[in-house]
């Protein structure tokens, strides 16, 4: 029997439809739709916070999730769907590593194409990461120079549109382990997926070039190019191609015809408005600077001025004729006075529209600072500055070629700010954690982290345990330094671990504290221990107070009561709002069902 002989004929219409709206053109690999679709809404998932792993007291806006991130990526979409601003993720490079847990060789043999498993792996939680992100956030994932066109590939299908660019950082110095062709992968690579509204922070501009030599009363300025990159030919050039007049010595300068003025002239325009300004109002607010010496050339006939270009003693720009008889109307220069040299632009300090540079793709290692463009590099640590920090932390290397911190602490500062959420799926060390917490030590905000690990336990190593051993332990050594170097780093947070439940025994299963702590994420407060002899706890935020009911009684109906006369927004969840609703019926309050909100927002 076929592979497709046990489906239904919905389930084979389903599959069809499917791919019938799948590109044609991209990445194929082998997958199966059904079970992926599947996967996502098998079964629910519960995270047990453990209170003697977390650290420091509570409340706690840092999470440490143990557990597989396919897991806590579908907890965190009921949780947290549209709230991470950066997510950076450092995956398996698929390099045959068998002592990766969830690797077993990840390249399949018996697959058609050999990455077919690594990339249905990744897929499947990048569908669910982009799910997470704020209308303005940014996927940013590191990968080497081998798996970067598959990695990039797959992204384009997983999180369509959102391509911005890469970023390549020099992970190690020299390095004679080349491949072939006498190649050395000294360098890794960080793809960028941001959402329609991301953009980086970018590098401070220079603004030791705005002088201002005139004591002009508008400020400190520079001279710019009056000129954008259109030629003459080109449709985006429209009206910008026109003589500049100088009003006040009546010279006409000619127009650069592979530069073409950057504003559009009133009298060579059919427009009534533009969206800056009219290039007769830049100079008649003097800021275009015309050449001083002011020499021109008046060409009384047609045939001097031919004469003028053939000997090329027309004005030029870079040795290149600003006239030539190919030009329109190049005629029409007969009689005027033809100036010599190029107007340009006063550009004011206050003008700019943004004070930093856009950010380039290069991360350049702090030790080649000498070579770096000031304007645009970032300077990073190298993958041996990573091994060197574990060390100093933990005492030893009990994690292989980590992240240096000094690269997600620049990253992260582009993209990352105050009240925002990082997130990393797969936290390993927890590089990202330190690089959240070295940047809110320096006064820049109170961004929160949230890292997933798992435990990386084999049948050989049933006790391992990666996410407490190391992802948790190298935040609760920062937290616990008194060293000079880690004295400022400091982050509380909630030690989680997944499991799944059928969705039929939630109603048994789910414990009450797991509700909870997924109810205060939701409502995006901190998390707090449960309260199991209360008979109801509550959390208060900056718009709203969290009420959940374990015991329907008198007391309850009077502290909701008190807080909806202290002017609080309350909204109550019970597993039985049918109990609650008549009392709480002529309060303004929301009442809703735990169970209805939890698999609602899970399965959305």
């Amino acid at each position: 029997m076929s592979k497709y002989g046990d489906l239904s004929k919905e389930q084979l219409v389903q599959l069809l439809e499917k791919r019938d709206r799948t590109k044609k053109l991209g990445l194929i690999w082998e997958r199966d739709e059904i079970e992926a679709d599947k996967a996502i809404d098998e079964n629910f998932v519960a995270a047990t916070l453990d209170e003697n792993l977390s650290d420091k007291p509570s409340p706690w806006s840092n999470l440490v999730i143990e557990g597989d991130n396919f897991d806590a990526l579908r907890w965190l979409r009921m949780t947290h769907a549209g709230k991470i601003k950066c997510i950076y993720v450092d995956p398996p490079y698929n390099t045959g590593n068998k002592d990766w847990v969830y690797n077993d060789n990840y390249v399949d043999k018996e697959d058609r194409y050999r990455f077919s498993t690594w990339l249905e792996f990744l897929y499947r939680r990048f569908l669910l990461a982009r799910e997470l992100l704020t209308e303005d956030g940014v996927i940013l994932v590191s990968i080497n120079d081998e798996h970067r066109a598959l990695m990039e590939l797959m992204l384009d299908e997983a999180l369509p549109g959102m391509r911005i660019g890469t970023l390549t950082w020099r992970s190690r110095k020299g390095g004679n382990h080349e491949v072939k062709g006498f190649f050395s992968q000294n360098h890794e690579h960080i793809l960028i997926f941001g959402k329609e509204n991301f953009t980086f922070e970018g590098d401070l501009k220079s603004v030791e070039k705005y002088k201002n030599p005139d004591n002009d009363s508008r400020g400190p300025w520079l001279s710019d190019n009056a000129t954008v990159s259109y030629d003459y030919k080109s449709p985006s050039a429209g009206t910008l191609f026109y003589p500049l007049h100088n009003s006040d010595t009546d010279i006409y300068y000619p127009c650069n015809p592979n530069r073409v003025w950057g504003w559009a002239s009133r009298k060579f325009s059919k427009r009534q408005s533009v969206r800056t300004k009219f290039m007769e109002d830049l100079v008649a607010e003097k800021q275009i600077i015309f050449p001083k010496d002011g020499s021109y050339r008046i060409f009384e006939t047609l045939q001097q001025l031919e004469d003028a270009i053939d000997q090329k003693t027309v004005p030029t720009s870079n040795g290149i004729p600003l006239v030539f008889r190919d030009l329109p109307n190049w005629q029409e220069w007969v009689g005027k006075r033809m100036g010599y040299g190029v107007p340009r632009y006063k550009r004011f300090l206050w003008d700019l529209k943004r004070r930093t540079q856009p950010l380039s793709s290069w991360l350049v290692p702090k030790n080649e600072a000498e070579t770096a463009d000031e304007q645009y590099d970032l300077l990073v640590e190298q993958t041996s500055d990573g091994s060197k920090a574990i060390k100093d932390i933990f005492g030893s290397k009990p994690f292989l070629y980590p992240k240096p911190v000094g690269l997600l602490r620049e990253i992260l500062k582009q993209c990352c700010f105050s009240g925002d959420i990082a997130l990393d799926f797969f936290a390993g060390s927890a590089t990202t954690a330190q690089a959240v917490m070295e940047l809110n030590s320096e006064g820049d905000g109170n961004r929160s982290f949230i890292m997933v690990s798992s435990t990386e336990a084999t049948e050989d190593e049933p006790d391992k345990n990666l996410c407490r051993d190391i992802t948790a332990e190298r935040i609760r050594l920062l937290n616990a330094s008194e060293g000079k170097k880690y004295a400022d780093l400091a982050a509380e947070f909630a030690y989680l671990k997944t499991r799944e439940i059928d969705f039929e025994e939630i109603d048994y299963e789910l414990q009450p504290s797991e509700a909870w702590n997924a109810l205060e994420a939701i409502h995006g407060l901190p998390l707090t221990p449960y309260d199991s002899s209360a008979g109801w706890n509550e959390h208060s935020g900056e718009l709203n107070t969290l009420v959940y009911v374990d015991q329907v009684n008198d007391a309850v109906f009077e502290r909701i009561e008190a807080l909806v006369q202290a002017g609080q927004q309350v909204t109550v969840y019970s597993w039985s709002p049918g109990q609650l609703r008549d009392r709480l019926s002529e309060l303004n309050v929301e009442l809703q069902s735990v169970r209805s909100t939890l698999v609602k927002r899970f399965q959305q």
